[in-house]
């Protein structure tokens, strides 16, 4: 683990592509960048094999060439099958980074898969720009303030024709009101139940971008591509199920809120496509 001061270095770019590179060892261990294996997140429990499913793709697409990844919020990732992918052949480089807390420096404490992270103040974690192939960002923008800025720093790191990977526990559903609401023992019940051994819960912040509206709203305004989506959780399914009568909270929520809250799914992915424009250039 690696915690940066607010004026620290920034968070190197992966090594470039080419012979030299895949000669080269990986990536120095205390800059938060590493080859795919050891250095991959500690895999959470996925629900949804979207994320994974579209890294393969890409990275067959881009066969024989190196791709690199970001993990934003590294502590809660998706598992994107990365070590799978290496076995298979592929050339990866794995950088993660996540918000500076205690909950976050006990995770990256808990699981030697997280060992390389660098973890600081995320509006000010200096990014390369258009750095990254794929950049994944789950369960980060509903835990942190500033989520706006956070996400357009991740976004500008991401190559034109590469991926944003969104996934984040919806404002708008019963489940993000009862986080919001719920006491702490509570709150910990429900964490706990869903991920045995893992320190948590983070801190449930949801600002509007942490919602469909606000996704989708961000990514017309920004010119990126909504490629697919998904819903997790609540009546869809798809996640480790709560302590017992959890869903049923969600219901009622939802049903006393008359419509502003629903209890039809608890997280939303998006794959977000940076377009390609072969006429742009950095000033």
């Amino acid at each position: 683990m690696r915690l940066l001061p607010p004026a620290a270095a920034a968070v190197p770019p992966p090594a470039p592509a080419g012979p030299a590179a895949a000669a080269a060892p990986a990536a120095d261990s205390t800059a938060g960048t590493a080859t795919a294996g050891p250095g991959a997140p500690a895999a959470r429990p996925a629900g949804s094999e979207l994320f994974a499913r579209l890294t393969r793709s890409y990275v067959a697409a881009n066969s024989g060439q190196q791709v690199t990844i970001l993990n934003a919020g590294c502590t809660t990732a998706e598992d994107l099958s990365t070590d799978a992918l290496t076995a298979a052949g592929a050339r990866l480089s794995i950088s993660m980074i996540d918000e500076d807390s205690p909950v976050t420096r006990a995770a990256v404490a808990q699981h030697q898969g997280l060992s390389e992270a660098v973890l600081g103040d995320m509006r000010t974690v200096p990014l390369s720009p258009r750095a990254y192939d794929i950049v994944q960002c789950a369960g980060l923008l509903e835990r942190i303030e500033h989520a706006e800025l956070v996400l357009d720093r991740l976004g500008g790191a991401v190559k034109p024709g590469g991926l944003l990977l969104l996934r984040v526990c919806d404002k708008d559903s019963a489940a993000g009101f009862l986080d919001r609401v719920l006491p702490g023992p509570l709150r910990r019940a429900i964490w706990h139940k869903r991920r045995q051994g893992e320190p948590g819960p983070h801190a449930a912040v949801y600002e509007p971008l942490a919602s469909a509206r606000g996704v989708q709203a961000y990514a017309l305004l920004r010119g990126l591509v909504i490629a697919e989506r998904a819903a997790l959780g609540g009546l869809a399914g798809g996640l480790p199920r709560g302590p017992h009568g959890y869903l049923a909270a969600q219901k009622l929520a939802a049903r006393l809120s008359r419509g502003r809250l629903t209890a039809g799914h608890e997280e939303l992915l998006y794959v977000l496509r940076k377009p390609e424009d072969r006429f742009a250039r950095i000033l």
